[in-house]
């Protein structure tokens, strides 16, 4: 067996990379022969995560392997070797439960595929991830051997981020099932409904009942919180909320509006920073106002976000 360990680096393209080179040795029709696929002392039928691969499904398992792996065997399934190489991969496909696809391409019956892989000669293994060929090895090979290359495969996979499984796999023994989607309490549900609509108005109607019911409500302190932050910044234009806290630097409402609209594209710590420089020369009344904001702002972010804790220390200073 000759073998060649996938690159752990990320794929470099999610498109298919397969470039036909010429005809794939057929050599192996000299070979002893085994029934076809499917009878006694042949390869077992596809099935399950085996499948046996044409021009009609090829491109799509391509696809498929930016999701979950897909093993290709080039072979000649009434070859012996090819068949016991065969029943072993189509073996340990069940085995792993779905980590992986069994492709099977058939190199006389659809000579286009095989010789897409570029492979000299049959069995031939390779891999596919995120639409990358990646070659294994090629000709027989024992089970200890495979299972080393299949567990390279999927440590491969793992670090290009393609974790999934293939369609009909359940989790393994130590997997936790995925909890079920609990549903949002009816306030809540009410209050998500609106901002799906763009009624914000409802939306935070919705939220301020939910708190008046329990003031405790984390969830509902935060969700008042985004919708008020949504309703701030529904009909701003950046480019002039921007060039007005840039003509006015020292003007509290026009940092609130800038800092609004930080927060709203993901720039927490400058949203932060902005208000809180303005703290130390503001008036009381400004002292408020940044205040009040800064605590809703903390509210969008998460309380437990470092970058609200970071802050938090720093308005504490700043008042008192």
């Amino acid at each position: 067996m000759s073998s060649a360990t996938p690159p752990p680096g990320p794929a470099r393209s999610a498109q298919p990379e397969f470039a036909v080179r010429g005809a794939v040795d057929l050599s192996a029709l000299n070979r002893p022969q085994a029934p076809p696929p499917g009878e006694p002392g042949g390869a077992p039928e596809a099935g399950g995560f085996v499948v046996d691969v044409s021009e009609a499904n090829f491109e799509q398992l391509v696809r498929d392997s930016s999701t979950y792996p897909v093993v290709m065997l080039v072979w000649i399934p009434t070859d012996q070797a090819n068949a016991e190489l065969g029943a072993t991969l189509g073996r340990l496909a069940e085995e792993y439960g779905g980590r992986f696809v069994l492709g099977r391409v058939d190199a006389q019956a659809s000579p286009q595929v095989a010789a897409a892989f570029q492979v000299q000669g049959v069995p031939t293994v390779v891999a596919v991830l995120q639409g990358q060929p990646l070659p294994l090895f090629q000709g027989a090979a024992d089970e200890q051997q495979i299972r080393g290359v299949l567990d390279q495969v999927l440590a491969a996979a793992e670090q290009n981020g393609v974790t999934g499984r293939a369609p009909g796999a359940v989790p393994a023994a130590d997997e936790p099932a995925p909890e079920a989607e609990q549903p949002l309490p009816p306030l809540h549900q009410e209050a998500y409904d609106a901002i799906e609509r763009d009624d914000l108005d409802a939306a935070a109607a919705a939220y301020a009942k939910a708190l008046r019911q329990d003031p405790k409500d984390a969830d509902a302190t935060a969700g008042l919180a985004q919708v008020r932050l949504m309703q701030r910044t529904h009909d701003a234009d950046l480019a002039t909320v921007r060039q007005a806290a840039a003509d006015a630097p020292s003007d509290i409402d026009a940092a609130l509006a800038v800092a609004d609209l930080d927060m709203l594209g993901g720039k927490v710590d400058d949203a932060f920073a902005r208000l809180l420089d303005l703290l130390p020369d503001a008036d009381a009344e400004g002292k408020e106002k940044l205040r009040v904001r800064l605590l809703d702002l903390f509210e969008v972010a998460g309380t437990t976000d470092p970058r609200v804790s970071k802050a938090r220390k720093r308005l504490a200073i700043s008042l008192y």
